[in-house]
């Protein structure tokens, strides 16, 4: 391991973060020509765009046989999404919960997150998986726009009012123009980051003695879930709350769908999907989307504490891969801990917390 392996790291983080900040603000400025609602943007343009550069390390990384890596990056980027980002998002501002998400989109990444669970358990992604997962993400797409599209006359109007599609032709033009030219050098930007990323990981790891799955778990899908970390913290603030949650559910989505899709389209031969990730990182991934439904229908908001439940949850399963990957004692220690006692404990207050909910909700 030598000074280029880090600077491959952040140079690649560097290129990721700032590719995927200027494709964002460009293809959520031609969706808002389109009059599409904030929290459907933040499903769909937001979560794909901040998702980019999940998808250029996991084609890329499945393109150059490291499969584990792929699969890694995938399922850590979206236990990062739910445990870290809407954790740190909610300590900094109690996040309002839209019922849609309740109904459709939460219940619709853990069925993601099942189906792709089911593809994988026989041990590979194969080209015909990845064409169901990335089938898959195109229906909700257009199932989204199309509803997008249905909403009352008075929205749409209120929201071209806020566009630049009341501007002059040439405006609109030149607005056109501009946005096309982000979304473009954003995703050059990304595919030169997700290249040095990969290189600067898979020397890290060689180094470090972690497989690829640790690191594509950790390192790589931290790095590559700044961007939906940087805009739902800013979205929060800003007190755009659709977006900041949409986003972080929009991205789930479409990283299992699309991200794994792809990759597993592009790749020389079937991904292989270690047992590892089978009975312990896939059922954390599908556990924590079910998470989400009690703590988001207690009163459609996540409140602070619940938010550093999130949070601390997150630490406790990076530390466990961590230890377990570099073989400590303490590892299996953790692990118990989690298993039986803080899981359980977590499982029974969800419980509690639900049903509080759905009889406030009867009366």
């Amino acid at each position: 391991m030598t000074l280029m392996t880090f600077v491959y790291l952040a140079a690649g983080l560097a290129l990721l973060v700032g590719g995927a900040e200027i494709l964002v603000r460009g293809a959520s400025k031609l969706a808002a020509l389109f009059g599409i609602s904030p929290l459907v943007i933040g499903l769909t343009v937001v979560a794909f765009g901040t998702s980019a550069p999940e998808t250029a390390v996991s084609v890329q990384s499945a393109f150059s046989s490291k499969g584990d890596l792929a699969i890694g990056n995938v399922i850590g980027s979206n236990i990062a999404n739910v445990l870290l980002i809407l954790g740190l998002t909610a300590l900094i501002a109690p996040l309002i919960v839209s019922r849609q998400l309740i109904r459709l989109d939460v219940p619709l990444l853990i069925a993601a997150g099942l189906l792709t669970w089911g593809l994988a358990a026989n041990g590979t992604l194969s080209r015909l998986d990845g064409a169901i997962l990335f089938a898959a993400i195109i229906t909700y797409t257009v199932f989204m726009v199309k509803s997008s599209m249905h909403e009352s006359s008075e929205d749409r109007a209120q929201q071209s009012a806020e566009s630049p599609a009341e501007a002059t032709p040439a405006a609109r033009g030149n607005a056109w123009m501009l946005n096309l030219v982000m979304v473009l050098a954003g995703l050059a930007l990304l595919v030169g980051g997700s290249h040095f990323l990969v290189e600067g990981a898979t020397t890290l790891a060689r180094a470090l003695g972690l497989s690829d799955l640790v690191i594509g778990l950790t390192v790589v899908a931290i790095g590559t879930s700044l961007p939906e970390l940087a805009t739902s913290i800013l979205a929060a603030v800003r007190g755009e709350r659709d977006i900041a949650v949409g986003n972080v559910v929009g991205s789930g989505l479409f990283n299992l769908l699309c991200v794994l899709g792809l990759a597993s389209l592009v790749s020389p031969q079937s991904i292989v999907v270690s047992a590892n990730a089978l009975v312990f990182d896939f059922p954390v991934m599908v556990a924590v989307s079910i998470a989400c439904l009690p703590i988001f229908f207690t009163g459609y908001r996540i409140d602070r504490w619940e938010g550093l439940l999130f949070f601390a949850y997150y630490i406790a399963y990076t530390a466990y891969l961590v230890l377990y990957s570099t073989r400590q004692d303490s590892a299996t220690l953790l692990g118990h801990a989690m298993l039986f006692y803080a899981l359980p404990l977590t499982a029974v207050t969800l419980i509690v917390l639900g049903v509080r909910a759905l009889r406030a909700q009867r009366t």
